[in-house]
């Protein structure tokens, strides 16, 4: 008798799976990697100009007091 739940089971799993894959097909990425501009184009990411994009100077720190693995001993 609990043969039979099992089955009936992995069968809702399995026929919920394939309706699930029909009605919510898998969808292709529109991204294309090949545009660009400047020196590299078509290389896709361009680096140097992320680099050049950035805010100037360092970004400023945070000082955090982390005592996540300090234990007290008494």
């Amino acid at each position: 008798m609990r043969a039979h739940r099992i089955i009936f089971v992995l069968a809702a799993l399995l026929i919920g799976l394939g309706a699930k894959q029909y009605f919510y097909p898998q969808t292709v990425a529109l991204a294309d990697i090949n545009v660009g501009t400047g020196i590299n184009v078509g290389a896709g990411i361009n680096v140097l100009q992320m680099e050049l994009d950035r805010p100037g100077g360092t970004l400023p720190l945070q000082k955090i007091h982390d005592m996540t693995l300090v234990f007290d001993e008494e």
